[in-house]
């Protein structure tokens, strides 16, 4: 009963918070998708297929911080530092992250939360159906804008570290209810105000950035579907 409770106060909370915000952002959102069109070719928004609770797969949008066709390019989903894919004003977007601002909508839509485990790429943790246990338990609640994972180091973290977290928000949503929630959110806004942790690290310096996606990639699906005794715990 009070995890139920505590469902449907979270929905509400998204809901009236993302309405109002969308609402009260809408000049902001205008302007910022003035300045993506001025400064590079192609849309305002950037749309991806990511997955959700229950592995559903839905469209997220952000606003577009790289150049066009940039998942097929270079280091693919991962975005180190000086990434040369990124436009000018994409990366005050990234380093405000005002880019994450269009998935209010998401969050209205209902497709994830204000607060949840970060929504991977469809692709990106390999087969769905064959993950391991400790990789399909942060599927089972909705996606969020931020979690747990990014106040815990974000980009700095490995997957294994961020499904950790993940799952340990699974267990303490359940135990302390939204009250996790807003501790997560503040704590979310002093990071977006410290630009804290916001690129990705290579496993080597010395690889490229391509070398460095594909390695790290292969590795984040190979422990991905680890046999459920041998996956690892921070």
């Amino acid at each position: 009963m009070w995890y139920l409770i505590n469902k449907f106060i979270k929905r509400a909370f998204d809901l009236i918070t993302c309405s109002v915000a969308l609402i009260f952002l809408m000049p902001l959102l205008i302007i910022l998708a003035i300045m993506i069109k001025c400064d590079s070719d192609g849309p305002a928004l950037f749309i991806q297929e990511r997955r959700t609770k229950n592995g559903k797969i839905f469209k997220m949008y952000k606003f577009r911080s790289m150049i066009t066709n940039a998942e097929a390019m270079e280091a693919g989903l991962f975005n180190y530092e000086n990434d040369p894919r990124v436009t000018k004003v994409g990366r005050f977007l990234r380093d405000t992250s005002l880019d994450e601002l269009p998935q209010l909508w998401n969050v209205i839509k209902g497709d994830i939360s204000i607060v949840g485990p970060r929504p991977c790429v469809t692709y990106e943790l390999g087969d769905f159906e064959t993950l391991n246990k400790k990789y399909k338990k942060r599927f089972e609640v909705k996606g969020g804008i931020t979690g747990l994972a990014q106040i815990q180091g974000r980009n700095e973290n490995s997957w294994d570290e961020k499904v950790t977290y993940d799952n340990l928000y699974i267990d303490k949503f359940k135990k302390q209810g939204v009250w996790i929630d807003f501790v997560i959110l503040i704590t979310t806004v002093i990071k977006v105000f410290k630009k804290q942790d916001i690129y990705e690290e290579k496993a080597n310096d010395n690889m490229n950035a391509a070398d460095a996606a594909k390695f790290a990639e292969e590795e984040i699906i190979r422990i991905a579907h680890l046999p459920d005794e041998e996956t690892t715990t921070i």
